[in-house]
């Protein structure tokens, strides 16, 4: 049996110790450091999401007073996190640590499936909780005809059945197909007998349309939100206590502005490089920047958690609630409820704004009453 026959043998069959010495030979720019600080980055990840993600849902779940519509969304992405973390991250931390894939052909083609059908899931919630703010801020009138339980439902399960849908193709091997990539050392969409693959396309559906969705809606929002708050700064000139309105008027928006920034550079932190780097280097010219890339994905299955932790103090409080086993509390632990009663219906609007941007959960009963409707 001669050299070249064993080696193409080994590599099929994942073998873990002459897979790690011919995938060597192949790829010699992957150094020990990067891999050890890949696989201990991995695990810790995986932990945070985990534990992250859980805490999340159940928060949501049991707490009413950050329990809307918004929050149907971000349970979807959470779930969509939490199924990564749970599924994909084991087995990424795997392969850095043994140096190749070692977990045979089947799960060689069930591991990338989960992966690009979670990161599809995750793009669309995103991009599901931006056309809801965007919604309610710029055309409140038909709010409601939208954002009714049984749509509500539709919308997630389209989220989940379109990213999930897209990869059938090549996991059937139709149109690309899942093998072992021994460049990237890991379970890849590679080119089928036919050179196609479906890289470019995922690219441009699950990538650049929901990013141009997220810019164009947040766009409108900040155009609306800027408009409101010249309008109330105008109405406030002749009221007594204007300096104080405009004061918590500046640091709302304050607030909002680094709230959404937040979440858009998160995502795009965390999608671009990876979804970028596969398409212009299939060849893994630079090992290190790869290695970097999957971690920032990695990272998007931990890193909202975090955001609503450090930047919504709602939700704080809603972990702290589950955290310590307290009884939820059903009132607004802000004093918004009462201080909305005398403003303004322009007022009341710019604050519903404000609210909504920031993806801060509201209850019916905190809102201002406007006509005979509540908003």
């Amino acid at each position: 049996m001669n050299g070249g026959f064993l080696l193409e043998e080994d590599i099929e069959l994942s073998s873990v110790d002459s897979s790690r010495d011919n995938a060597t030979e192949i790829v010699p720019h992957y150094s020990q450091p990067l891999l050890t600080f890949a696989a201990v980055s991995t695990v810790l990840i995986m932990v945070v999401g985990l534990v992250g993600n859980l805490l999340t849902i159940v928060a949501l779940l049991r707490c009413p007073r950050v329990r809307n519509i918004a929050a149907a969304f971000i349970i979807s992405l959470c779930a969509a996190d939490f199924l990564f973390s749970a599924v994909v991250l084991p087995f990424s931390a795997s392969r850095f640590i043994m140096g190749t894939w070692v977990h045979g052909d089947t799960l060689c083609k069930i591991v990338p499936l989960v992966t690009y059908s979670n990161v599809g899931v995750s793009l669309l919630c995103i991009a599901m909780i931006t056309i809801n703010r965007y919604i309610m801020i710029a055309h409140y009138g038909v709010y409601t005809k939208i954002y009714k339980p049984l749509w509500i439902g539709c919308m997630i399960a389209f989220c989940w059945a379109l990213s999930f849908g897209m990869q059938i193709p090549t996991f059937l091997g139709y149109w690309g197909k899942y093998s072992y990539d021994h460049n990237l050392r890991t379970c890849s969409i590679m080119e089928d007998e036919w050179g196609r693959s479906s890289k470019q396309s995922l690219f441009l559906i699950a990538f650049v349309i929901p990013c141009l969705i997220i810019v164009g809606c947040y766009a409108k929002i900040f155009w609306v939100v800027h408009s409101s708050e010249s309008r109330m700064r105008r109405h406030a000139a002749g009221n007594t206590g204007k300096d104080k309105r405009e004061s918590k008027t500046k640091r709302n928006e304050w607030k909002i502005t680094k709230m959404v920034l937040a979440i858009f550079l998160s995502f795009l932190v965390c999608y671009l490089p990876i979804t970028t780097i596969k398409v212009y280097d299939p060849f893994v010219k630079f090992p290190v920047i790869h290695v970097i890339s999957y971690l920032l994905l990695y990272m998007s299955a931990c890193i909202n958690p975090i955001i609503y932790v450090i930047m919504n103090p709602q939700y704080r409080q809603a972990y702290k609630t589950v955290l310590m086993c307290q009884r939820p509390r059903l009132l607004s632990m802000t004093p918004a409820g009462s201080s909305l009663g005398g403003k303004s219906k322009e007022d009341s609007k710019t604050i519903v704004s404000q609210v909504s941007i920031a993806l801060t959960p509201v209850h019916l009963q905190d809102m201002p009453e406007i006509g005979d409707k509540r908003l």
